[in-house]
């Protein structure tokens, strides 16, 4: 009798912990509705950014060209290089793979014809 009585409990505990955990899940799901209905509604589509008449790309050429890193012998840390990189170059003129130099991936050059 005993055995049977035990038996009983240990089916009843799972069972309750199941209910509890269903329970919990139930009550995640509507406190994020709750949550989710307070956020703004997204924008109707006048509201949307648009792009400018002349397009998303404005293009702009012109030849770059390396600043030089100053030579006055005295050895630099990194940062005193600051934006070291590269300038508008004065030179109009596209430059051109020569004959016989490297192009990339050291596939050959692109001769000027």
């Amino acid at each position: 009798m005993q055995l049977a009585d035990s038996s009983g409990a240990l089916a009843l505990g799972p069972l309750i912990v199941g209910l509890v955990v269903v329970a919990l899940l139930i009550g995640a799901f509507w406190r994020g509705d709750i949550l989710k209905s307070r956020e703004p509604a997204p924008p109707r589509p006048e509201e949307q950014p648009h792009l400018p008449p002349e397009g998303a790309v404005r293009e702009t050429r012109e030849n770059r060209e390396p600043e030089e890193v100053p030579q006055d012998g005295r050895r630099r840390l990194p940062h005193e290089f600051g934006n070291l990189g590269t300038r508008p170059s004065e030179s109009k003129e596209r430059p051109r793979w020569g004959k016989g130099s490297s192009g990339s991936f050291g596939g050959g050059g692109l001769g000027a014809h």
